[in-house]
């Protein structure tokens, strides 16, 4: 047998008439008889909107083998990478002072630990986490960071008892004063991941798309290309891989002919589907295409906007979500509720499935190589609370062994956990908000 050390580049695209398709890992990427090299840490932050009904989230017992309540059970397939966090706070939310407002603090303070200030106009919070991240890891990266939403954002002007709407429309701060929007659009992510043509101007670009040929069509020539120089397993991955773009393609495609465009695009996004659950999983796909790519390895994803109202009809729940949570003890919109929580939760479960279904290079998934941080900057939502916080901490076995309830002392800040997950993917960061150190993962 002769052994080479030729390989791929990690960073291989293939190029066809202004538009770029990036690779996942391949085995050709990995020079024969090389030691392999480790994936990358991937991080993701995955916002819950409006808090939960925290008796039925929140396990009994602590330590490994906890029984899941109701709310948690779709996370029961991911336990040995699933750590749930009670006792954590971001008490910057609390009025201190500026009275009612909740659910823009809700929005400003999740990844900042940060009070905003309370202004229409002359807005101010923090950096938040993810963007600590991004600003370490994107150098590495196409993009250094990828922020998206299932909900369309608010109009301009105050959103929330004199708050701007940015605290509501994004948790994501580039800088204290600088709020990152959020997309809702499928299409405008995958164009931010493989869609460039070559040309800015906007007649170009709607050309483009009036002749809805597939960016594959663009690079085929490239395609055949590479095809011609791989083994059969990495022919495999390749037409694996071709084929869940081609897919997503097609939805957003269809989701496009079926929109009604006479609306404005700032209520509903041409692209979007109209069901949730298409949208959430069209959203997953793009992004795990971005992970496994490596385009980028930080996303900030949110499942609504804070104090949303959206109604899920698709489970029987006409009424909007924030309306109910303020429940009163009613225990048939507490019920409601829970319902809305599970769902949200089994569209995170849907998240870590596709994640854990995706190869990552060295035999692993992207799964194994990422931390994703899961849950709400509100606990009771009825009462708004912003202590003893529904959180998640879904994570590689590299980072930190699963299966754990652990409880911590209460009002340990949230940030604490942010800064966990910074010194695990070996991001430099000493204090982040009110931070008081590492917690004991």
């Amino acid at each position: 047998m002769i052994v080479t050390k030729k390989a791929l580049p990690r960073r291989t695209f293939l190029r066809g008439l202004g538009a770029a398709l990036a690779l996942p890992v391949l085995d050709s990427m990995t020079p024969a008889m090389s030691a392999a090299v480790p994936q990358p840490a991937r991080l993701a932050f995955l916002y819950h909107p409006v808090g939960m009904i925290m008796d039925r989230w929140t396990p009994v017992k602590t330590g490994a083998n906890f029984e899941m309540p109701a709310t948690m059970q779709p996370l029961a397939p991911f336990r040995e990478n699933l750590n749930i966090l009670t006792g954590l706070a971001q008490v910057q939310g609390r009025a201190l002072g500026d009275g009612p407002g909740d659910h823009a603090r809700e929005g400003a303070t999740w990844l900042t630990g940060v009070h905003p200030k309370r202004s229409e106009t002359n807005i101010g919070c923090g950096v938040s986490a993810d963007q600590i991240a991004a600003n370490a890891l994107g150098k590495h990266t196409q993009l250094a960071s990828l922020e998206i939403s299932l909900e369309a954002p608010g109009l301009a002007g105050a959103c929330d008892q004199n708050y701007s709407c940015a605290y509501t429309n994004t948790v994501s701060w580039k800088t204290p004063v600088t709020p990152l929007p959020m997309e809702v659009n499928p299409r405008i992510v995958f164009e931010r991941l493989f869609g460039e043509t070559g040309a800015t101007d906007p007649a170009t670009r709607r050309a483009r798309l009036n002749n809805q040929r597939s960016i594959l069509d663009y690079v085929a020539g490239s395609i055949d290309r590479l095809q011609t120089e791989l083994g059969p397993r990495d022919r495999a991955k390749l037409s694996e891989y071709l084929d869940a773009i081609r897919d997503i393609e097609r939805r957003i495609q269809k989701a496009e002919q079926n929109a009604d465009v006479k609306l404005p695009d700032m209520a509903k996004p041409a692209a979007a589907p109209d069901a949730f659950e298409e949208h959430a999983q069209l959203m997953i796909d793009l992004q795990a295409i971005a992970y496994q790519t490596d385009l980028t390895r930080v996303v900030t994803f949110m499942f609504g906007r804070a104090g949303s109202n959206r109604s899920y009809r698709s489970i029987g729940i006409s009424d909007g979500h924030h309306s109910i949570t303020h429940h009163m003890n009613d225990p048939e919109k507490i019920d409601k509720v829970a319902q809305i929580d599970t769902h949200l939760v089994r569209t995170f479960a849907a998240y870590l499935q596709k994640m854990k279904s995706t190869p990552d290079g060295g035999g692993g998934t992207l799964l194994d190589n990422m931390m994703i941080c899961y849950g709400s900057s509100l606990g009771d939502a009825n009462i708004h609370t912003h202590h003893d916080l529904p959180i998640a901490l879904v994570a590689g076995n590299r980072f930190c062994q699963g299966n754990r309830h652990l409880r911590y002392s209460s009002e340990t800040p949230l940030n604490n956990l942010f800064l966990s997950m910074f010194a695990k993917a070996e991001i430099p960061c000493e204090r982040f908000g009110d931070s008081t150190g590492l917690l004991s993962l």
